[in-house]
């Protein structure tokens, strides 16, 4: 060979194919005859409705197998035999389930290369990305979750299993969502009902035929497959404990209204419009490649791709000539050719919806740039895109794509690129890239995400929990946080229901003055002043007996709207020294205790209880603010040690505006055990007192306001529970609503929360002991008042 054909071989870096064999896989496929049931109590079985349907290979469009569809019938018995299994799945010793899933990451080790194939034939991927990616940390998960499962006896004493999980994944990690789901529900004493995507079903029959195989009690694992009607059976079956659900937000909206007022646990991760920031300082070249990994890794089809490209304007020019560049190198090809760097759009409908969004963004301005690279003849494919100069109201910059189009736009300062960066109604996860750590870290606590990488994409793990803020989810999936997700307290599951509070009628006899001469209503407490009501109405408070002892303000709607601006004002809140709300907090229960018999008396008159009893309610009330004036300062995150040379910090952050509907009951002890916590880890609180006894709340603005607590981090509006719940369910300022009292009030602020998919806590209907700290303090409750934030940090060799 000459020198010249040698030079010209290094300047078009051109490849041959290089095929992996599918033989294995097809041989399965043919084992099966093409055609699979459900996998229910450890066998396959046929539908009982008889209905079936066909998916496709993504690469050519060619058919691949033949499904059953589940009916309500084949969701019963999956739901049966899971909560038969669980009874006695739960009662293993951890250690005993411990062995049971290493033997699953052994069975994934052992037929790696079998999933991998099967794996992309069905989804389109790279077998490249689905040997090297997929399968390891599908593996990765059940190794560590075996491990969970062996501490569960110390780590989660103080908790016990939901019960039977309903889970529903998505179709561009069928394998590894399969792994991040049932690993920690299987390892922490939960069965499982699964329902794949329609599209891409082959991985989880697979695995589960070889969790049959390595020992897994029937039973245990079941897998339903079908469509979307299959998937809402499980959701609303009263069977499931818990729903645990990957996909869209539309879907995930669904899904919340479909389960409110249930009691399910729910969680949910959901869409995406990561933004990947680039400074002038970044390593180009770098930042570059990392584009490579966030938007045409699978084809883009990730949830968390880093589809929001924003470049400082010093370096956008070079930026995106480089980045054009790089684009015309990849590869687009069969899945199962070693060689290429992006396969198939799992499905034409798919396929379409990208081709019309790319349309649209062309048509609103968008400079359309796509590699000069030749596409399969057949099957689902589409180029390498980049849309520059986007605007960031166009319908690219906003919705997801869930395709390889990167949307592109520049800023000047960081403030500018974290304002843009947070424009968005998702909040999965980020990508920033600067030499300069601190400008890295620093953007990093600042943006709305759950995941932040720095100088890097797309890197997961086990150990760290994974999920997002606002439309893109709640609850977490991996490391302790995501364990927990599959766990309840064992003191919660001890609360009976709360009986009917009945607000006391006022009674008056001849004579007698039904209210003071001189009007003493209370008022509310917003942006830390006292104010009237809007309406001008008030209610009287009457004790059990029937006698006045105060009135408060009838607050409304809007003045629901005045407290949550006063919160969102005080945002700096969140960003003062924990050291410094510690402080606070203990100031605020040593003013408190100098007015003992004050509110001794106050709950006393309000309740009819005794003096003792009230006394000790109070005490209580002291101690827990006390507690978490312990806790403020001593409520931290940690670093894990994945394996990558780096560290990603898994740090806990304020939930941001927490509308809080208090107890009937403990007038002022429930209110401190619920605004508390709250204010303790930096957030900021809209508080609905007791309904029937609110003056306690009332009379405990007076403490604040000597307490050195910042105008707006608490604000108290008084009124009825319901209808100031509703207005804080629907705020889409209201980041997160903790309800506590009736069943009617949990599934109407569970229902009015699908708005901006809020975070909730609510006790179902269900009545704690708050004189109890097993049911109402501690760490139970911090975890409810944050999010944890996990932010990588790659250092190199």
């Amino acid at each position: 060979m000459s020198k010249s054909n040698v030079a010209k071989f290094f300047d078009d870096m051109s490849y041959g194919p290089a095929p992996e064999a599918d033989t294995e896989a097809r041989a399965w496929l043919k084992n099966h005859g093409s055609a699979f049931g459900h996998f229910i109590n450890g066998e396959f079985v046929a539908s009982k409705g008889g209905k079936t349907f066909v998916t496709h290979e993504p690469a050519t469009g060619a058919d691949l197998a033949k499904l059953a569809i589940g009916t309500r019938d084949d969701v019963d018995a999956a739901i049966s035999a899971a909560r038969k299994a669980q009874a006695q799945w739960s009662k293993l010793s951890g250690h005993q389930r411990a062995r049971h899933l290493y033997a699953l990451a052994r069975m994934i080790q052992r037929h790696g290369r079998l999933l991998a194939v099967v794996e992309a034939i069905d989804n389109g991927k790279p077998v490249r990305e689905t040997r090297d990616i997929d399968v390891p940390l599908a593996a990765r998960h059940f190794y560590h979750h075996a491990g969970w499962a062996q501490l569960s006896d110390t780590e989660f004493f103080d908790h016990v299993p939901v019960g039977v999980v309903g889970q529903i994944i998505p179709w561009n990690f069928p394998l590894l969502m399969l792994a991040w789901k049932v690993a920690p529900a299987l390892a922490l004493g939960n069965t499982v009902v699964l329902k794949p995507a329609e599209f891409t079903s082959l991985t989880a029959l697979l695995f589960a035929e070889l969790a049959a195989a390595a020992g897994l009690p029937a039973g245990v694992l079941n897998v339903v497959t079908g469509e979307g009607e299959t998937g809402a059976m499980i959701v609303e079956h009263d069977g499931i404990d818990k729903i645990a659900f990957t996909g869209s937000t539309e879907v995930g909206r669904i899904i919340r209204e479909k389960t409110a007022g249930s009691g399910k646990s729910l969680t949910l991760e959901l869409g995406g419009k990561s933004p990947f920031i680039v400074f002038d300082d970044a390593d180009i070249d770098g930042a570059v490649e990392g584009v490579v990994d966030a938007i045409w890794f699978n084809q883009g089809q990730v949830c968390c791709a880093g589809s929001r490209i924003l470049v400082q304007e010093g370096v956008a020019e070079k930026f995106h000539a480089r980045l054009r560049r790089r684009m015309q190198t990849l590869r687009v090809g069969q899945p199962l050719d070693k060689a290429i760097d992006m396969g198939a759009i799992v499905a034409p409908v798919q396929l379409k919806r990208i081709e019309t969004l790319v349309k649209q963004g062309v048509d609103e301005g968008a400079e359309l740039y796509q590699s000069d690279i030749e596409l399969p003849k057949t099957g689902s494919f589409f180029r390498p895109t980049l849309l520059a100069n986007v605007q960031p109201t166009s319908i690219v910059a906003t919705e997801e794509i869930f395709g390889p189009v990167a949307v592109s736009m520049t800023f000047r300062t960081p403030d500018e690129a974290v304002q843009l960066a947070n424009h968005s109604r998702y909040g999965l996860a980020a990508s920033v890239w600067s030499e300069t750590i601190g400008l890295a870290l620093h953007v990093a606590a600042r943006l709305q995400a759950g995941v932040v990488w720095v100088n890097a994409t797309n890197l997961f793990d086990a150990a760290a929990g994974f999920g997002g803020k606002k439309e893109s989810g709640f609850g977490r999936e991996g490391g302790k946080e995501g364990a927990y997700e599959y766990l309840k307290p064992k003191a919660w599951s001890k609360a009976k229901p709360r009986h009917d509070y009945v607000v006391p009628q006022l009674r008056t006899t001849s004579g007698d003055f039904a209210a003071p001469l001189i009007d003493r209503t209370t008022k509310l407490f917003i942006g830390g002043k006292q104010a009237r009501p809007d309406g001008n109405y008030n209610r009287p408070i009457v004790s059990p007996k029937g006698k006045l002892v105060g009135e408060v303000g009838e607050g409304n709607r809007k003045d629901i709207r005045n407290a949550v601006a006063a919160a969102q004002g005080a945002s700096g809140w969140g960003s003062a020294t924990a050291h410094n709300r510690a402080q606070i907090l203990y100031y605020i229960a040593e003013n408190l205790s100098g007015r003992a018999d004050e509110f001794v008396a106050r709950i006393a008159a309000q309740t009819g209880r005794t003096p003792g009893s009230a006394r000790a309610e109070f005490d209580m009330a002291v101690s827990r603010l006390f507690t978490y004036g312990a806790w403020a300062d001593k409520y931290e995150g940690l670093v894990h040690q994945p394996p990558l040379r780096g560290v990603a910090l898994a740090l806990p952050e304020p939930q941001g505006v927490v509308g809080v509907i208090c107890p009937p009951e403990a007038p002022l002890l429930g209110f401190i055990s619920l605004v508390a916590p709250l204010i303790a880890v930096g957030n900021r609180v809209v508080a609905v007192p007791s309904e029937p006894y609110p003056l306690s709340a009332t009379d405990f603005y007076t403490v604040l306001e000597t307490s050195d607590v910042p105008a707006g981090v608490v604000n108290i509006v008084t009124g009825s529970a319901m209808e100031l719940g509703k207005a804080l369910a629907t705020h889409n300022d209201v980041d997160a609503v903790w309800a506590f009292g009736s069943q009617a009030l949990t599934e109407m602020v569970e229902k009015g929360s699908v708005g901006n998919l809020k975070r909730t806590f609510t006790d179902n209907g269900k009545a704690f002991d708050w004189m109890d700290p097993a049911q109402a303090e501690g760490p139970l409750f911090l975890r409810k008042a944050t999010d944890v934030k996990n932010v990588w940090i790659p250092y190199g060799e």
